[in-house]
């Protein structure tokens, strides 16, 4: 990733677990300071969701977890590149609606 990549996570339990921060500290990756109970401004949030909402809209729905990987992997290849360049792009508009809220809610 290059010298200047910090890895952003969102202070999750999962994300705090010893082992990711011993698999961190052996790739010599650098976590990003973030305090907890912030404001969730990753991105990879809203993909999720529209990944989520591809699944539950699919016809007929997965209905076991072999179905539900192929579906997963279908849907992730067909979510359109340029609503996840869109997200990229809007973050210096979602930091800058972050700040003027003080942190708190904002339309994002």
């Amino acid at each position: 990733m290059g010298a200047e990549f910090l890895f952003m996570d969102d202070n999750a339990r999962p994300h705090r677990a010893n082992i990711v921060d011993e698999c961190l500290q052996s790739e010599d990756i650098t976590r990003m300071d973030w305090p907890a109970y912030s404001p969730d401004l990753n991105p990879i949030e809203h993909v999720w969701d529209m990944l989520g909402r591809r699944i539950a809209a699919s016809q007929p729905p997965p209905t076991c977890l072999p179905e539900l990987r192929r579906a997963l992997l279908d849907e992730w290849c067909n979510i359109p590149q340029d609503q996840i360049d869109n997200l990229i792009l809007s973050m210096p508009r979602r930091c800058k609606a972050c700040i003027a809220s003080s942190g708190r809610h904002t339309p994002y």
